[in-house]
């Protein structure tokens, strides 16, 4: 088995080298331990200082493409060389390398297709407060668009089998860890997650540069996800919420009608039509969006059987 460790760099010539220091070389049950750096467009020497760390391969984007784009680069190009199973982690540091056969095992057990580590942000107390109550809100909202429970939802630091690097599609341009969580349980991929260790903060997160920017950032994410693969559930949902607001006017119209004997309240009857007529016309748009996501899956099939066979085929050339 050949295990690639990936790790998305955009400027981190300085923590680089530790991370990659403390990298483990061997595996137990694998035969083959390499490494590879995505530079996200760094000006800092990023790849040249991933060269002298001893890395294996560098991928250089052409400029700064974000955090998402990085990792699906780097998911192409580990497959494109052979990858049977890719592991990512954080330039910064921030998880424990020694933790990496930890994300293998279920793995090796085949009891998952994806392994996540868990960093126990709900009692952690290198979190802030505030961050430990947002964190634990996220994964709660991640856990119920994916479908299973999610304990840390944006962890990066996880393991990936070929088969489930093939059915990934990272869409996003802030962040994969969400969308990809939302993705694997709409392709009922198994995941699993174990606790994980983690090193003192080396720097202030890039990534979430503020509460309100995170917020910002990631509502979008998790519903622009959620919608694209389940899109009947939400047009469904959203019909029978102005459908049921149509007929609160609707019954009043009819009470006074009927029972108070008043020919008056038509602005009533005119706003329970709007939104019964707007009601079915959102179920409507979400027959024609479910069946635009069958399309999209067989375009997804059609993806997966052409990257499968391009990457058994040949490898990907990369700086």
């Amino acid at each position: 088995m050949k295990v690639i460790i990936q790790i998305p760099c955009y400027n981190e010539a300085e923590t680089l080298p530790q991370t990659v220091a403390e990298l483990p070389r061997q595996l137990p049950g694998v035969d083959e331990v390499e490494f590879l750096v995505i530079d996200d467009g760094s000006t800092d020497g990023t790849a040249e200082a991933a060269r002298a760390c001893g890395v294996h391969h560098v991928v250089r984007l052409p400029y700064h493409m974000g955090l998402a784009r990085g990792f699906a680069a780097g998911l192409e190009a580990c497959l494109g060389r052979g990858a049977d199973v890719i592991v990512n982690t954080d330039a910064d540091n921030q998880y424990v390398a020694a933790d990496i056969p930890k994300l293998l095992e279920p793995i090796a057990r085949g009891e998952a297709q994806i392994v996540v580590g868990d960093r126990g942000v709900a009692t952690h107390e290198g979190f802030p407060p505030h961050k430990r109550l947002l964190q634990r809100l996220g994964s709660w909202v991640v856990s119920q668009a994916a479908g299973m429970p999610v304990p840390d939802a944006t962890s990066g630091f996880r393991a990936l089998t070929r088969e489930a690097a093939l059915r990934t599609m990272v869409l996003s341009t802030y962040s994969y860890t969400l969308e990809t969580l939302i993705q694997a349980g709409a392709h009922n991929i198994p995941v699993k997650y174990v606790p994980v260790r983690t090193n003192p903060q080396t720097r202030p997160s890039r990534l979430m540069r503020s509460t309100l920017h995170y917020l910002r950032q990631s509502i979008p994410t998790i519903i622009r996800a959620y919608t694209l693969y389940q899109p009947l559930k939400v047009f469904t949902l959203l019909s029978l919420l102005l459908i049921g607001a149509g007929l609160i006017p609707a019954v009043r119209y009819l009470y006074f009608f009927l029972v108070m004997h008043s020919s008056g309240h038509i602005q009533s009857l005119i706003l329970a039509a709007i939104l019964i007529i707007v009601g079915v016309q959102t179920f409507l748009i979400g027959l024609a969006a479910d069946l635009l996501a069958f399309n999209r899956k067989i375009l997804e099939e059609l993806r997966y059987r052409a990257t499968n066979e391009s990457t058994n085929g040949h490898e990907c050339v990369h700086e």
